[in-house]
């Protein structure tokens, strides 16, 4: 009895660690400014913790728009909105309930716009960095599957070099396929409901990017945004789900004759998201739509696959078994006398790698494909075959890498109704060119991982520090530092900053700030020219009531008359530089003090409109304005 125990609990080790997820998830029910509530929380593979980044991402949206009524227009793209954008963010603090976080706080406001209401999904998703800095997966990391509230991501940084001795999969873990119809049964050919509840005659819909809480939506042989329709009476097949390209229809289905119904009852295929895709918006795969069944013996939709997101310096691999990445769409069972479902549509990897040195004894794959569509009945009779899932897509922050890689991106092919149909009575293949969905040279949100950016006062000689430090910058070229006194209006470029490399220290002394607040930006430039951008910091200097000068009038008119105002009579020189907003030095002047007079006038020149900085200096104190030229 003892060593069936120990070995049921070893059998139950094995089965838990052969899945090996290196995410945790939560549910975003709200957004206010820094702070995030959350729901569904799960750490079962990672934790959410203070100093660590997260990514915050829409899985879904209400992207539907009017596309409601029962036609075949029913679930067709109204307006994206934000499904899939994501970003980088890291946790300041955060709350726990019950040994679960219950929300967190953000360093810094999101950049993107997320949407939380009934018919969106807004996802944390912790990004651990592995290794230090260099990380070996010596077994597979798996992914934690879609259950309609989180997971469908694997997403990690590795600072150093990653080595692949093993897998990496989000096959399957992406929007779920849809059911059967329940219960099974028919009557007669419909080719015409294209949304209603999941009933006797109506298999589901697959789950896409537009979340449905609808009942009389869950049905119907339409599609749902990028989830493929379900099959209708009698027998029809299910649509295969659509990501970069549209998944196909499903099989006509069965009549007495054996000849099919026509026009087709079969599920159509998912729609193609092409349009909207890139480095900063990825989907998971669309779910194929359920079969209908009347026998008991049809099958339900496949799962689409999942998003990974993978940071890292390098890639190697020099231990061979077969490496690969993968986010294929599922392929459902096969039915027998019923419609079979569609496929799933291939999912997201987004790979930002510096380098690649794959060896020619251990190549590897890297695929996001399209499953098959389920195939049907063993005779002649046509029962509906399953559409093919549309391709998915592989996004590289550089060149796609050729030497020993192989990439690829194709659509599943479309189920057969009955052996030796034709291709007119089965599932369809999932659409567009095979390798579409591979994307070279595109970056997404942050691709420099900025580890801190700040600005600090130096009293001593009112100067402002300002500072940042990164860990990754792959594919980065230069920083701009960006300046203003209202983080608006007069916003200037006053630096231009090379790139270091990675883990690098930057320090720019800004030597004319003004009396109250100073912003202060980046802009990061990547060498294809692509732009980002941090939020701003600021530094407020107060108006000292040791100050010891006033300039007036301000505004002041160009080519009139400045006054400057000494509260002392200490004083025997000074020094008056006015700087443009880029540093420039338009106007220089040295004032001799007179034992009895403390107010002086300096002629300004003709200065175009605009904003300056005046830079006061005499006996070791300096004093800065801003100055507002007008004409």
């Amino acid at each position: 009895m003892r060593v069936f125990g120990l070995f049921l609990l070893l059998l139950l080790y094995c089965r838990f660690f052969s899945q090996n997820p290196v995410n945790g998830f939560a549910n975003i029910t709200a957004i206010s400014g820094k702070t995030l509530t959350l729901s569904n929380t799960t750490e079962t593979y990672d934790t959410f913790e203070d100093g660590e980044y997260v990514i915050v991402m829409q899985m879904q949206d209400n992207a539907i728009g009017t596309n409601t009524t029962n036609a075949s227009s029913f679930g067709n793209l109204g307006s994206i909105q934000s499904a899939g954008l994501y970003e980088v963010a890291m946790v300041a603090s955060h709350t726990e309930s019950a040994g679960l976080p219950n929300s967190v706080v953000l360093t810094a406001n999101l950049s993107n716009t997320y949407h939380i209401n009934t018919n969106a999904a807004v996802q944390l998703i912790s990004y651990p960095t592995l290794g230090s800095p260099n990380y070996t997966v010596s077994s597979a990391i798996t992914t934690a599957a879609w259950n309609g509230t989180v997971g469908g991501v694997t997403a990690f940084v590795v600072n150093g070099t990653l080595t692949l001795n093993s897998s990496i999969t989000a096959t399957g873990s992406g929007f779920r396929g849809g059911s059967k119809n329940t219960p099974n049964g028919y009557s007669s050919c419909d080719n015409s409901t294209y949304a209603t509840s999941i009933a006797m005659r109506y298999a589901g819909k697959g789950e896409g990017i537009y979340k449905n809480t609808t009942a009389a939506y869950g049905g119907g042989r339409a599609k749902l945004l990028n989830g493929g329709g379900g099959g209708n009476d009698v027998n029809s097949g299910g649509g295969g789900g659509g990501n970069y390209s549209a998944g196909g229809d499903g099989g006509l289905g069965w009549v007495p004759a054996g000849t099919g119904c026509a026009p087709s009852a079969g599920g159509l295929g998912g729609l193609s998201l092409s349009s909207s895709i890139s480095a900063s918006r990825v989907f998971m795969g669309g779910g194929g739509g359920g079969g209908h069944e009347n026998d008991g013996v049809g099958t339900p939709g496949g799962a689409g696959g999942g998003i990974i997101f993978i940071k890292a310096d390098m890639l190697k691999t020099n231990s061979c078994a077969g490496i690969s990445i993968t986010s294929n769409g599922n392929t459902p069972a096969n039915a027998s006398n019923d419609g079979s479902g569609g496929a799933g549509a291939g999912g997201s990897i987004v790979l930002n790698i510096g380098t690649y040195s794959v060896s020619g004894s251990c190549p590897l794959t890297i695929t996001s494909s399209g499953g098959n569509g389920g195939f049907s009945n063993t005779s002649g009779s046509v029962h509906g075959g399953g559409g093919g899932g549309g391709q998915g897509v592989v996004v590289f922050s550089g060149a796609q890498p050729t030497a020993n890689v192989t990439t690829s991106t194709t659509p599943g092919n479309g189920g057969l109704s009955c052996v030796g149909c034709t291709g007119t009575v089965s599932g369809v293949s999932g659409s567009g060119p095979a390798n579409g969905g591979v994307i070279p040279a595109s970056t997404g949100p942050l691709p420099v991982e900025m580890l801190s950016f700040n600005a600090t006062l130096n009293d001593a000689n009112n100067t402002v520090s300002v500072q940042w430090k990164t860990a990754m910058e792959i594919q980065n070229n230069y920083f701009v530092l960006i300046y203003s006194t209202d983080a608006a209006s007069d916003a200037k470029e006053i630096s231009t900053i090379q790139a270091e490399g990675n883990y690098s220290t930057y320090e720019y002394i800004h030597t004319s700030p003004v009396v109250g607040p100073n912003y202060y930006r980046l802009k990061q430039v990547d060498i294809d020219g692509s732009e980002h951008y941090t939020n701003w910091v600021s530094v407020t200097i107060e108006d000292k009531e040791d100050s010891f000068v006033d300039i007036y009038p301000n505004p002041v008119r160009s080519g009139s008359e400045l006054m400057v105002k000494f509260k002392s009579l200490e004083y025997k020189q000074a020094q008056l530089i006015i700087r443009s907003m880029t540093a420039t030095v338009v106007a220089e002047k040295i004032i001799v003090l007179q034992d009895d007079q403390l107010e002086y006038s300096v002629q300004l020149s003709e200065l175009p409109a605009g904003t300056y900085m005046v830079e006061i200096d005499t006996d070791g104190r300096t004093e800065h304005r801003k100055l507002v030229v007008i004409h």
